[in-house]
């Protein structure tokens, strides 16, 4: 029996042909709108690039193999990638989603498909009695983020993929913390696994791109017909890239997973942080389901530094110079954000900070420096 190809030869080979017309190696930048044909109808698999581009095919096909899936599709944003997602749904039809997600997902959610007469029900997923009571007979979705956005907490996949399967829920999981190199939904029987390929995937920090991966044939059809008629596509210069940067996904996860470990350590010991969010902690409350379910721990961790308030902690983002404060995650350059002014600052204040999204929370997005300085910028800048 041949042995399965392993992630890291399907990040490079997954999915990939060289190109038929010369032998490319690298998918040629397919930088058309349309394309001739001989007769109406009569064409090589290609009319107008809304619809398919052989640049943006060769990403999808490239998704779809990292991520254990059948098929994958691109589009212009993460955001444009959920908003196909809710566009399932109908009126009336019911989301339970965590109450510990990325602030753009909650704006979508709340400042538009709720308008749409879809109800949105947040609820801590780490703890399933509280879903059950938000689920009946409406209910058609519960939207999955783990590792969470901020607070790093870990969901238990496959439990919710056994509720689901009996109540014929759909389950997606937003999978843009782990990337697939940490973790394949898939294989745990969801049904849509959503990136913001913008971070991990492309991982410099140079382009905007969304994906989603589907197994089901007809879930697919659905999802095509939505990207193709709402047209929130990306253009081939940005497949292009993408494929590029996943093709160094799986040695760039490797350093980034190092790097966050010995960051997450020297902060938990130093004298000036009350708190790190980090699942690889033994002391994580869903530490054993991150080291079941995830390859590693991951390179985004949040903390707290005693006494901090809005003054102080601002004081101390301006201190950095190799983190860069910004806006963003998952590039190969370390970065470090405030959630509660920043990503999150669309989430109300009082839902914020029961969650933990207080104002002297620090989130970090931990590049592939060397360890040594990163560290030496964190010493100068909480110290």
């Amino acid at each position: 029996m041949k042995k399965p190809i392993q992630f890291n030869t399907k990040t490079i080979h997954g999915g990939q042909e060289p190109d038929a017309s010369y032998g490319a190696v690298m998918p040629p930048i397919y930088q058309t709108s349309t394309y001739a044909q001989a007769a109406p109808g009569d064409h090589k698999g290609y009319e107008y690039s809304r619809t398919h581009n052989p640049t943006r095919t060769a990403l999808e096909k490239n998704l779809a193999s990292i991520e254990n899936g059948r098929y994958g599709l691109a589009f212009a944003s993460g955001l444009a990638a959920i908003d196909a997602v809710m566009k399932l749904l109908q009126p009336g039809d019911e989301v339970v989603s965590s109450n510990d997600l990325y602030g753009g997902s909650y704006r979508l959610f709340v400042k538009i498909f709720e308008t749409m007469g879809i109800r949105f029900h947040f609820v801590d997923l780490t703890q399933p009695e509280a879903v059950f009571q938000k689920i009946n007979e409406k209910t058609k979705l519960i939207w999955i983020e783990t590792p969470t956005n901020p607070m790093m907490r870990v969901v238990d996949i496959a439990s919710y993929v056994r509720l689901a399967k009996d109540l014929d829920i759909m389950i997606a999981v937003d999978n843009t913390f782990a990337s697939p190199y940490l973790q394949q939904p898939l294989d745990l029987g969801v049904d849509i696994v959503m990136h913001s390929a913008t971070k991990y995937l492309a991982g410099h920090s140079d382009l905007i791109l969304g994906t989603l991966v589907v197994n089901d044939d007809t879930l697919h059809e659905k999802l095509a017909f939505i990207q193709n008629a709402s047209g929130a596509v990306p253009g081939p210069m940005d497949c292009f890239l993408t494929l590029r940067g996943i093709k160094t996904l799986a040695v760039r996860m490797q350093r980034h997973c190092e790097n966050a470990t010995k960051i997450a350590k020297f902060l938990a010991e130093h004298s000036t942080i009350e708190k790190v969010y980090w699942p690889g902690f033994d002391s994580h409350p869903q530490h054993d389901i991150a080291k079941a379910q995830m390859r590693d721990y991951g390179a985004m961790l949040s903390f707290v530094s005693k006494g901090a308030d809005f003054e102080k902690t601002t004081r101390i983002l301006k201190k950095f110079t190799l983190f860069t404060l910004a806006e963003s995650l998952g590039g190969v350059e370390s970065l470090v954000g405030h959630p509660a002014s920043m990503t999150h600052a669309s989430i109300p204040k009082a839902m914020r900070e029961e969650q933990g999204v207080v104002d002297g929370l620090i989130r970090l997005s931990v590049g592939i420096e060397a360890v040594s300085d990163l560290i030496q910028d964190l010493e100068q800048a909480i110290g």
